[in-house]
């Protein structure tokens, strides 16, 4: 069976080829670094002692530096597992729960269409260049001498010109046996009902080849040369081959140079990305005139881990980085981000290279802030919050956006940082407000008593009755001290990782740091990953390491545990398709506890320390929180209050 290679493509990007790898293989902890995508291991394709195997997610691809094997998901499968190259893609489609396509005799005409179309695309690009080259293209040569470009420069970005003429493409196409579908399916003519002879699209424009992911032309991008045109720049229309909101301009050329380092720049044309290749910055792309887009971004996101996002200095820039911040915000997670390097006002990319060269730009570059710092300074900017109302009402939308954040890990850092910031902000502006501190009982402008030390009547009664509240809270089990006992919940986790220890590589990042409030949980915890370090993956081994380590008997009170809980799915009979579903529901309830429980005692500290209003109800917000995750805890393992879990997070 022939597959399309858009469908290819597709599970490939889905799944990363550390994920396809992973089943074969332990990765060397010493040298990944899973965070970048970048794994080692022993290469098994031949027997080593040392980790030669080298994965990049990245790229999906694979490489041995001792035996020189490389490929993709599919070859790996093929290779190692002897599987056929059908298996393998099926294998990969059902990873990324993607169904595999039914042959289709049409689709397979429509894959052999594309194939022509960028043929014809392809002998576009070289007319385009050719005319670049000749008598009519010299006022076009003039223009990109004067913007800088060298000759080189041109030619690597395959630059061309369209002449101004209605007809120049089309009658060259056709005298090389294009076909007039064929043309008109490139995007190339203008054509349709409303037009009785259809007509070249682009004229009288430098012209700019749109490569897609593997250097294919696809598009066109056209600056015009007469001042009165309608529109400067102008791109092909949609096409089979082209879906302007798929594609980074400049991306295949950028993701080679990001193989020597660095990470990607975005910046918002064609112009800039070629002048600043020019200067030595390989590794940028761009939009095709358009806002970013939701997939343009995850193209962003599968080059670099934190690209920087550079915005023209002026008002339409700003605004482009603020709906920029907008897109990425929710999709934000650990390893996966983005900064903003704000250009001066006036000046773009080409600008400040030309003008003040190659260091200028990375100045810029190296002052690029992070998306939470764009977001308060576009919260805040030129905001007075002079006013209970406007303080409350900047609170309630700094945390409206970090609640947009779908990672629940950095969601609570967002939280945190927001809050911390806010307190800061109007602090400052209090002390701004009042220098002297208002001592003495005095009163505010407002005319309400100082909250401070020695304040009024107000302030003492109600920070009287907010520390009665923190008190109480800070007696509360819900806030207790924990540790002593063992929690069902903490030793489901613990268990399953010993029981079944493939679910540690497959949930490393989490397993290795992992907060366990038990003391005896965590002295096994610490016992597993020294097995598994040595190279100990098995549960017989894993289980003599704790044997040795002097732990059999915390290990039999946690299988107890399990067995009076009736926790099936965490020993060592269970599937592990059964094991891991429960060993990440037990995971996910675990690490909101524990970050809840975290937030939770902060907020006990800041309303004991500063009993003011806006901690009196991030401490009530927080507590209906954790009362959610109790409950909903309670509901999936069948056990509440009775059975001793609420309360330890």
């Amino acid at each position: 069976m022939r597959f399309p290679p858009a469908f290819l493509d597709e599970i490939r990007d889905r799944v990363p080829i550390s994920s396809v790898v992973g089943s074969r293989v332990s990765w060397d902890r010493r040298k990944t670094n899973a965070q970048r995508g970048d794994w080692w291991a022993c290469c098994p394709f031949h027997g080593e002692k040392s980790p030669s195997f080298h994965c990049e997610d990245k790229k999906g691809r694979y490489h041995c530096f001792g035996c020189g094997v490389s490929g993709d998901h599919f070859k790996f499968l093929t290779e190692l597992d002897g599987m056929s190259f059908p298996e393998a893609v099926e294998r990969v489609a059902d990873m990324a729960g993607v169904p595999m396509p039914a042959r289709d005799v049409q689709a397979e005409q429509r894959e052999r269409e594309r194939a022509s179309l960028t043929d014809v695309m392809e002998m576009a690009t070289v007319f385009f260049q050719e005319q670049l080259q000749s008598a009519a293209g010299a006022k076009a040569r003039s223009y990109l001498r004067e913007r800088g470009l060298t000759p080189a420069t041109q030619q690597a970005f395959r630059l061309g010109y369209a002449p101004e003429s209605r007809n120049a493409l089309k009658e060259h196409l056709a005298s090389k046996g294009v076909g007039k579908a064929e043309i008109e399916a490139c995007g190339l003519v203008r054509h349709g009902a409303d037009v009785p002879v259809s007509y070249d699209y682009f004229r009288d424009r430098i012209m700019f080849p749109i490569p897609d992911s593997r250097g294919r032309i696809i598009a066109f991008g056209g600056r015009a040369l007469a001042a009165d045109a309608l529109a400067k720049y102008m791109n092909s229309p949609d096409t089979e081959l082209f879906h302007k909101g798929n594609v980074l301009y400049n991306f295949a050329r950028a993701r080679k140079a990001l193989a020597r380092g660095g990470t990607v720049i975005a910046v918002e044309g064609y112009m800039d990305v070629i002048a600043l290749a020019q200067a030595g910055f390989e590794h940028v792309v761009a939009p095709l005139g358009t806002a970013l887009t939701e997939n343009q971004l995850e193209l962003l996101w599968r080059m670099s881990g934190e690209p920087l996002l550079c915005f023209d200095g002026d008002a339409a820039g700003l605004k482009a980085a603020h709906r920029a911040a907008d897109l990425a915000l929710p999709e934000i997670a650990p390893g996966r981000t983005v900064r903003f390097a704000l250009l001066p006002e006036g000046k773009d990319p080409d600008d400040l290279v030309k003008s003040e060269g190659p260091d200028a730009f990375r100045a810029v570059l190296a002052e690029a802030k992070p998306l939470a710092d764009l977001l308060w300074m576009r919260e805040t900017a030129g905001g007075v919050f002079e006013t209970p109302e406007r303080r409350a009402e900047l609170e309630k939308t700094l945390r409206e956006l970090s609640n947009r954040i779908k990672d629940e890990s950095v969601r609570f850092h967002y939280q945190q940082e927001m809050r911390d910031r806010v307190q800061s902000f109007f602090g400052a502006q209090r002390a701004r407000n009042n220098p002297r501190g208002n001592q003495g009982g005095g009163r505010d402008r407002n005319g309400f008593g100082n909250r401070g030390q020695g304040g009024g009547q107000w302030s003492r009664g109600g920070s009287a009755q907010r520390m009665t509240m923190s008190e109480s809270l800070g007696r509360s089990a819900m806030v207790r001290r924990v540790g002593e006992q063992m929690s069902v919940r903490e030793a489901t986790i613990v268990v399953a990782l010993v029981n079944h220890p493939a679910l540690v590589d497959e949930n490393f990042e989490h397993v290795e740091f992992l907060d366990l409030a038990n003391a005896d949980l965590r002295r096994l915890h610490a016992a597993l990953l020294d097995a598994l370090a040595h190279g100990e993956h098995s549960r017989e081994q894993v289980l003599a390491a704790i044997e040795r380590a002097g732990l059999s008997e915390i290990w039999e009170r946690a299988m107890s545990l399990m067995r009076k809980a009736r926790e099936w799915t965490a020993l060592e009979d269970a599937a592990i398709e059964d094991a891991r579903d429960a060993f990440a529901q037990s995971l996910h309830l675990h690490r909101s506890a524990r970050t809840l429980h975290k937030e939770l005692k902060q907020a006990e500290t800041a309303l004991a320390t500063d009993p003011t209003d806006e901690n009196y109800r991030h401490l009530i917000e927080i507590q209906a929180q954790f009362r959610d995750v109790q409950a909903t805890e309670a509901l999936i393992e069948g056990f509440g209050v009775s059975s001793g879990r609420a309360g330890r997070a």
